[in-house]
């Protein structure tokens, strides 16, 4: 995959950043350095490599699955301008 100047200019946009048009060129040009070594990612061979957390071996912290904090929907909503039927409710903003 090659990213064009065009390209280039509607990422920055996408992205809010102003490019200067003589920019422009050097940005795509770091896009197709940045995709070319993706692809050289994509070239290895993983086959049979766990992942990893760490570069030590380490086991992720584990907790139990369980509700701590729970059946406070009253005290949550108390600070609500305007609360109907246990919810938050706003003003409609789609017609």
């Amino acid at each position: 995959m090659s990213i064009d100047i065009e390209t280039a200019a509607r990422v920055a946009k996408l992205a809010r950043i102003e490019v200067s048009p003589d920019a422009l060129p050097a940005l795509a040009e770091e896009f197709n350095t940045i995709l070319g070594f993706i692809e050289q990612l994509g070239e290895v061979d993983v086959d049979g490599v766990e992942p990893m957390v760490s570069v030590t071996p380490q086991r992720l912290k584990r907790r139990a699955d369980v509700v701590t904090d729970g059946n406070q929907q009253a005290e949550v909503l108390s600070n609500a301008p305007d609360a109907r039927e246990g919810f938050f409710a706003v003003p409609k903003v789609v017609e």
